[in-house]
């Protein structure tokens, strides 16, 4: 399927990553846009591929639409609307070799290139290089494409030699500081590859804005299907569901052009560095506990956890006491962000899953959490109100380990053979703290022991009290 419309004065976003989250959130912008018409603003329109052949499902269905699909929002008084979101005009079928996905790239309408990567899909360390010892990553340092920087290598590599002209590469994701830490790790890649022809046309041609993006897009279950055909009348093979809340805020870096998404509701700035502070803190750390806690007391839902008295406590305590001081002075009124942040979570008609959030908590605790507890430390205070998400994490660990997880845990960059280990050391707590890749240059301090020892005794007390010990 091929661009339907504006002819060769058309502009294209490549986006790579087909999950319901960019449907809910980027091509909405889009559409938006589109749909408004702002005279004198050439048409934009995206293609969307993937590099793994995981959600080749959700691609053919969405070719077989023509690449339109229904999109249900639903606010926390249970109020559901549907649109259909017609921006993507053309769907990149995957092959290994990747080949359309890079003819598609390299085309000189082709004008961004946007990525969703979990923050595990970076393949950064503590110290924001990148972790060499990942398999994926070797195989692709060697001339592989399975990792986001091997395709963008092959996509910019194909570009330089057409001469296609330059391209912004554009994150949007829940890693810090994205657009930054994206091209550090690139121009490490292509400089482990030896590629230095490609390097330097990198640096000269492309730009890497770093972004926060924000909607609750749980995984679509079959009732969104059945509810999007009783409003509308359309069986709709792909739909999407998120809360009616959005959020997107970007560094207006562009190299080659973008599209005018502030006229639909995006934020276009100079840093996003206090937005997504926040974000990251109060919504994606918070997020992560409430899912974690709820999953040690049987519960199923996110919803169902931010209404437990218990459990919403620990997350108030955690914004209140350590982050909302972590912050201080903010373009944003915190303790506003924080109630709206929980108002949002305990929706319970997003039915999003403590399965979904609580995954990639290797990822999570050092991104989303680890920094609050570095910086009270500095300050001199005991954070004993965040030590609480990983001495729940800790307690959501070994019921994994211990096959007692009511669901499958997904972790992209967990070494199963380490986070067993510690379980199996003479004091998994301490072994749990010692661990570099989680804790930094905080790992083997005593100040993280005996933070994580404290609000872990706060835990086990509290599962004893609930009877889920």
């Amino acid at each position: 399927m091929n661009s339907g419309q504006g002819g060769a004065a058309a502009h294209v976003i490549l986006h790579i990553g087909a999950g319901s989250f960019h449907r809910a959130h980027q091509a909405w912008y889009l559409h938006r846009l589109n749909e408004a018409n702002v005279a004198g603003e050439p048409h934009w329109s995206l293609a969307v591929g993937n590099i793994r052949g995981d959600m080749n499902a959700v691609l053919e269905a969405l070719a077989a639409q023509d690449g339109v699909y229904t999109l249900e929002t639903v606010t926390p008084q249970g109020e559901r609307a549907y649109e259909t979101i017609r921006s993507i005009e053309r769907v990149v079928p995957w092959t290994e070799s990747l080949d359309a996905l890079i003819e598609a790239g390299a085309d000189p309408a082709c004008k961004i290139i946007s990525f969703t990567v979990t923050e595990g899909g970076y393949y950064l360390d503590e110290h924001h290089k990148l972790d060499t010892a990942n398999p994926d990553l070797a195989t692709d340092l060697k001339g592989g494409h399975t990792t986001i920087y091997g395709a963008l290598a092959a996509i910019l590599d194909a570009r330089m030699k057409r001469g296609a002209g330059p391209v912004t590469l554009q994150t949007c994701d829940n890693l810090r500081s994205n657009g930054e830490r994206f091209h550090a790790g690139m121009s490490e890649f292509l400089e482990r590859r030896g590629a230095n022809e490609l390097a330097r046309w990198f640096d000269d041609n492309t730009a890497s804005p770093s972004s926060m993006v924000d909607r609750i897009t749980p995984r679509p279950t079959p009732d969104v299907r059945e509810r999007v055909k009783a409003a509308t009348g359309v069986d709709d093979a792909c739909p999407v569901m998120g809360e009616a809340f959005i959020q997107w805020v970007i560094e207006d870096r562009f190299i080659a052009g973008r599209p005018a998404w502030e006229k639909v509701g995006a934020e276009l700035v100079d840093s996003v560095l206090p937005y997504e502070e926040a974000k990251i803190r109060i919504l994606n750390a918070t997020h992560s506990c409430i899912a974690w806690a709820g999953t040690l007391v049987g519960l199923n839902y996110i919803h169902e956890g931010t209404l437990d008295a218990d459990i919403q406590k620990f997350a108030f305590d955690y914004v209140t006491e350590d982050v909302i001081p972590c912050l201080t002075p903010s373009p944003l009124d915190l303790e506003r962000y924080r109630d709206v942040v929980l108002e949002r979570f305990g929706n319970p008609y997003i039915q999003d899953t403590n399965q979904r959030v609580a995954a990639d908590g290797f990822s999570k605790l050092p991104g989303f959490i680890a920094p609050t507890l570095a910086e009270c430390f500095e300050r001199g205070v005991t954070p004993a109100a965040t030590a609480m998400l990983p001495a729940l994490f800790f307690r959501f660990l070994d019921r994994w380990q211990a096959g007692k997880l009511p669901y499958a845990y997904q972790d992209g960059v967990m070494d199963e053979r380490v986070a067993r280990g510690f379980f199996a050391a003479p004091d998994p707590l301490q072994a749990f703290a010692a661990d570099r890749l989680l804790w930094g240059s905080m790992a083997q301090t005593p100040e993280l022991e005996s933070a994580l020892a404290g609000a872990l005794a706060r835990v086990d007390v509290w599962l004893a009290k609930r009877g889920a010990a």
